[in-house]
């Protein structure tokens, strides 16, 4: 633990941030799609409000949980949320739970972004020589991971008080269960960080968007412990965790998929058909920063890659109910989305259930939208392409 404090008061905080001199009437917002003057102008090792229910910090956790290797991929971050990512998981996890930081550069212009960055503790870099997206990121990641869990977060995060261990604990009783943290929001503005309801599970229309969704009544009703695990038909996709042996076991992800979207409910629909679970954990909480835009360029164009992308989710795993995905999703229909023979001989060899089945049993409250229009996003500010 000391030798952590020692690496991190001896690294360059000033040097590696070089925070530019702001001129009356620069744009913050031009680079990275959020105020990027006021990001720099917050200690990278700032404190943050425990925005667990009081139950959470009542519970103990087993002494021997497994390490993990965390995996977090970039592409043209902004310093100072990057660093800031880092230094949150450095200073609130047990040292014994990190194995390693593995920051997986997506071809970003600068390469000495991550480089600079090894000085910190546990941390290591490996960049791509070319531009290959999270999704082939995330693979590179996982396959030099040395640990036998993988966590993966995005690089415009703040871990909370104690977010690890609830994973990890969840994944030790059962390693088939991929788990998240509940996600607090970051303001893209401010960039202060405001608790997100525990109440909410990872939703969908037809058209393959993904939405926040509130637990029901019933569903609340039967929450009779606030730190009771919420099963979710989808996860949000940036940040989990998930055994290495399963993930690889899995299929890891689809890597045929492009950049950026869809990769969520290919790897959603894969779990729970394939024979695992998802779960929310609301001791668990981890803060992100939610754009309203992407800041970087999709090669083939922002629609054009999500639709190739959960058009290959929609032919692999939805079988005739890919119907809907298409009704939904009109400007679908002809367009390409590449080899899916692979990943038809992946879920057959893993005797993968039916898409009939995940609705029956894992959300059944999509039938109900089988005749309507797709149904619009939760009005949430943290809802947008992130």
């Amino acid at each position: 633990r000391r030798d952590k404090t020692d690496m991190l008061e001896r690294f360059d905080e000033r040097g590696y941030l070089n925070a530019r001199r702001w001129k009356p009437g620069d744009d913050p917002y031009t680079l990275y799609a959020f105020n990027q003057r006021e990001s720099e102008r917050i200690p990278s090792n700032r404190a943050l409000r425990d925005t667990r229910h009081f139950r959470c910090a009542t519970i103990r956790y087993d002494s021997d949980l497994p390490p993990t290797s965390i995996i977090i991929t970039f592409h043209n971050e902004a310093r100072s949320t990057l660093l800031r990512t880092v230094r949150s998981v450095l200073n609130r996890t047990p040292v014994h739970l990190i194995h390693e930081i593995i920051l997986v550069d997506d071809f970003s212009d600068d390469e000495s972004d991550c480089q600079l960055l090894i000085k910190l503790p546990k941390v290591r870099c490996v960049r791509n020589p070319q531009r290959e997206g999270l999704i082939r990121s995330r693979v590179r990641g996982a396959d030099s991971a040395k640990a036998a869990v993988l966590t993966f977060l995005d690089s415009h995060c703040e871990v909370n008080k104690d977010w690890l261990p609830p994973l990890l604990q969840r994944i030790k009783q059962d390693p088939t269960r991929v788990v998240s943290p509940v996600i607090d929001i970051i303001n893209m503005d401010t960039f202060a960080y405001v608790a997100a309801s525990a109440d909410l599970r990872g939703g969908f229309d037809w058209s393959l968007h993904f939405k926040w969704e509130q637990l029901s009544p019933e569903q609340r009703a039967r929450r009779t412990d606030p730190a009771q695990p919420i099963k979710t038909p989808i996860i949000a996709g940036g940040l989990f965790v998930i055994d290495r042996s399963w993930f690889n076991h899995l299929g890891k992800y689809d890597t045929a998929m492009d950049i950026w979207g869809g990769e969520n409910f290919e790897i959603s629909f894969r779990v729970w058909q394939c024979g695992g679970s998802l779960e929310i954990l609301p001791c668990s909480r981890v803060g992100h920063v939610f754009r309203k835009k992407h800041p970087y360029v999709f090669p083939e164009g922002n629609a054009n890659t999500y639709i190739k992308n959960t058009r290959r989710t929609a032919e692999v795993w939805m079988d005739d109910f890919s119907l809907f995905y298409y009704s939904a999703r009109p400007a679908a229909r002809g367009k390409s989305y590449g080899d899916i023979r692979g990943r038809l001989e992946l879920r057959k060899k893993l005797k993968c259930k039916t898409f009939k089945w995940y609705l029956d049993n894992v959300y059944p409250e999509l039938n109900l939208n089988f005749l309507l229009p797709a149904s619009k996003p939760l009005a949430q500010v943290w809802d947008e392409p992130d």
